[in-house]
């Protein structure tokens, strides 16, 4: 488990919004459930009070989960970010030297990854390839489809 998870005020302030859904609305949502399915009868071949309680369970570990990763979170300012090389946060221009393709990607934590918005994890292969380069260095990533090189060509906030 990681010691920080770094996310923009933007995705911490989403992480809290989605908490609190879970305890303001789910949580109690859940509850009305068991309790509907303990009126039904017999609890011991009561499959709706069962199915209850598990979704309940799977519930609280995100519950769980969630406050772990708050707990953890740091917001990393965007005027706090090292151009000189490629780190958190940092949208990078790259070269892809097989495909001759060029594409910008900006390196997010986990909790903010879209590869359709142009937004990777710094722990995918390609983040972590990419990290700590600096302009003009060719970063070689082992992915699934074998070995890519990749020549950064910009680094920017």
């Amino acid at each position: 488990m990681a010691d920080v998870i770094y996310v923009s005020k933007e995705t911490l302030e989403q992480m809290k919004e989605e908490l609190h859904q879970l305890k303001a609305v789910e949580r109690p949502a859940a509850s009305r459930a068991i309790a509907e399915a303990r009126e039904k009868g017999d609890l011991r071949e009561n499959a709706e009070y069962d199915a209850a309680k598990e979704a309940q369970g799977i519930l609280e570990a995100k519950i769980k989960k969630m406050e772990s990763d708050l707990a953890i979170a740091r917001i990393l300012e965007v005027d706090a970010i090292d151009t000189s090389k490629v780190s958190i946060l940092t949208k990078v221009t790259v070269s892809n030297l097989n495909t001759k393709k060029t594409v910008t990607y900006q390196i997010v934590s986990e909790k903010e990854a879209d590869l359709k918005a142009g937004k990777i994890s710094v722990t995918s292969p390609i983040g972590q390839g990419l990290l700590g380069k600096t302009v003009g260095e060719v970063a070689e990533v082992k992915a699934p489809a074998g070995l890519l090189k990749f020549k950064v060509e910009q680094i920017s906030a």
